[in-house]
């Protein structure tokens, strides 16, 4: 079982000090990070908790999930794995192609884009 841990529906006035503190209560934290915008530079409003093991990460998930804090019901869950995913449109194995279909594209016919 893994110590990650993701909180989502947190407030935006959470901070990863506040949130370290948090789930201090459960045991020794690793690491604690409210994700950002990059480009606002504010709380996307989850954020992600490794606590040292297994046993404390579920102790906390079971104590803190479905707590309200300022008004909102976090959710508090262990985190899956990051899919593997690539962006629309890039370079892939198979070629440069905006979709795996063959009937789209340049030069294969439609408007503007017969063969001669």
């Amino acid at each position: 079982m893994s110590s990650k841990i993701y909180v989502g529906n947190l407030p935006y006035s959470v901070t990863d000090v506040s949130l370290k503190s948090n789930f201090g209560e459960f045991g020794s934290v690793t690491s604690a990070k409210v994700m950002m915008d990059r480009d606002t530079g504010k709380s996307k409003g989850f954020g992600f908790v490794e606590m040292a093991s297994a046993e404390l990460a579920q102790a906390a998930i079971n104590g803190l999930n479905g707590m309200s804090v300022d008004g909102r019901a976090i959710v508090v869950s262990l985190a899956r794995p990051r899919e593997d995913r690539t962006a629309s449109g890039a370079h892939s194995p198979t070629g440069y192609r905006a979709s795996n279909r063959l009937d789209v594209g340049y030069g294969t016919g439609g408007f503007g884009g017969g063969r001669y």
